[in-house]
């Protein structure tokens, strides 16, 4: 019984079969002759299109933040990156922790693929740090590394807080990291290293922990305080700068003998300042493109220090080439004083506030007068020999002698009649803590040297007799 209804047969069935697997056939055929009419990018669209309407929306929104942008660090990331050592939870299960000897506390930082969670005015934030292996470009390049590793933050939240995040949280994660910052801040020293990074090479860091400071230089007090006052006002025109139209920078030249103490002028302008320095090694940069991708790496309130800029390379002729097996030439990089002054004096140059370029030389009459001018190095310090006020701060520093030592008048009237550098004064003061041998070793010291300097002296005005005599039987 079936309500009146018989059922279908079995040859009724078998037909309805047959029709649906030949309209299915159909429908395919139809689908393939299609895909070889329409365009792969067109099929690739509509794809994609129905994809859209038809996959329901996440309700969660991820935000990446990238290591660099282009060629420039990221600050959110590196803001990012501080903030998060401040939010590691007991269910973090790994960290990346380390210390150097001189620091006092743990660094902590998260390795990758962990994630944090944060919470911010009731909005529930989870932050994950990823890595990836970027791929080469150009493999004939020997300039590009093998393996550059980026990095990057993916940040997640529900998307119907993202003007809180965007407009609140991530602002106030910048000022927190640069609270953070200034609470701990230890000087830095960076170095070039070639292995990987920013085309092939990137700053490395270390703590800066140079004595020196102003009151320890063996400088003369007047050029001390003239050094001091314009490190001051600098720091301070920041707007002044904006207002003239002017990149915030300061370019300084140190020149003068080896010895004579540019370097330990360097350490006092960092420790005074409270300035990382950038140690910039020309003969290490092979291009133009290197030099500007390094100095936007480079950090805000921050010495960057070129040392013996007049023996460093031979600029407009500074070339390398490389060639394949067969000699071709493949690649034509150089590194070009036109790309230098840009780098100082250019439209580069403004890509960050509250810098200072600093040039040491042996040798000012060597050095292109292009790179002289103001605007690139604004003021020249001559680092001259010991002078009677350096050596009295020297005998302060290494022997504790602030007052009167019977050794004293015939050092002072030795060193106003004899060329003789601060390191050499020290170098002898620091070989005995018994004052009066240690001076006593500054007067050989002081004695040899005005021995050698007249003989010099003699032989060259010998020389200059012999020339004339020769002059006057011609």
């Amino acid at each position: 019984m079936f309500s009146g209804k018989e059922f279908p047969s079995s040859s009724s069935f078998l037909a309805a079969y047959a029709s649906m697997a030949g309209s299915i056939m159909m429908a395919q055929s139809i689908a393939n002759q299609l895909s070889h009419l329409i365009p792969h990018h067109v099929r690739s669209y509509l794809s994609s299109t129905l994809r859209y309407f038809f996959k329901p929306q996440s309700p969660i929104l991820t935000l990446v933040i990238d290591e660099s942008t282009g060629i420039a660090r990221n600050q959110v990331y590196d803001a990012s990156e501080t903030y998060l050592c401040t939010k590691v939870s007991p269910n973090t299960e790994r960290l990346k922790i380390s210390k150097t000897p001189t620091e006092k506390n743990l660094t902590i930082k998260l390795e990758k693929g962990e994630k944090i969670v944060d919470n911010y005015e009731g909005v529930e934030l989870q932050w994950r740090l990823v890595f990836a292996e970027a791929e080469k470009n150009d493999s004939h390049n020997p300039f590009q590394p093998r393996n550059v590793e980026k990095r990057w933050f993916e940040l997640s939240f529900h998307r119907d807080h993202k003007e809180t995040i965007l407009g609140s949280y991530i602002p106030y994660i910048l000022e927190k990291a640069k609270s953070i910052k200034e609470e701990v801040r230890v000087l830095k020293m960076h170095t070039l290293n070639n292995s990987q990074g920013y085309g092939g090479i990137k700053w490395e860091s270390i703590n800066l922990e140079h004595p020196a400071t102003f009151e320890t230089l063996a400088m003369e007090p007047d050029l001390k305080n003239i050094v001091i006052e314009d490190l001051n006002r600098f720091v301070k025109r920041k707007d002044f700068y904006k207002r003239v139209g002017r990149a915030w920078k300061r370019g300084y030249l140190l020149y003068g003998p080896p010895g004579t103490g540019k370097s330990s002028l360097v350490a006092a302008m960092a420790n005074h300042l409270k300035f990382d320095v950038y140690d910039l090694q020309l003969a290490n940069i092979m291009r133009d493109s290197d030099l500007r991708r390094l100095f936007l790496a480079t950090g805000n309130r921050s010495i960057l220090v070129i040392e013996d800029i007049d023996c460093s390379l031979d600029l407009p002729d500074r070339r390398q080439v490389s060639k394949d097996g067969d000699g071709r030439k493949q690649h034509d990089v150089q590194l070009t004083l036109s790309g230098l002054l840009n780098f100082i004096d250019g439209l580069w140059s403004s890509c960050g506030d509250e810098r200072i370029i600093i040039f040491t030389t042996n040798h000012r009459d060597r050095l292109d007068p292009a790179l002289l001018r103001p605007g690139r190095m604004d003021m020249h310090i001559h680092m001259s020999y010991c002078t009677t006020h350096g050596f009295r701060v020297l005998a302060s520093n290494y022997l504790g002698i602030n007052g009167y030592h019977t050794l004293f008048g015939e050092i002072e009237d030795l060193i106003k009649t004899t060329e003789v550098t601060p390191a050499q004064v020290a170098e002898e003061l620091m070989k005995s803590e018994d004052s009066n041998i240690a001076l006593e070793g500054v007067v050989k010291l002081l004695k040899r040297k005005k021995l050698e300097g007249d003989e010099l002296f003699d032989e060259g005005a010998k020389k200059v007799g012999i020339q004339e005599a020769k002059k006057a039987e011609s």
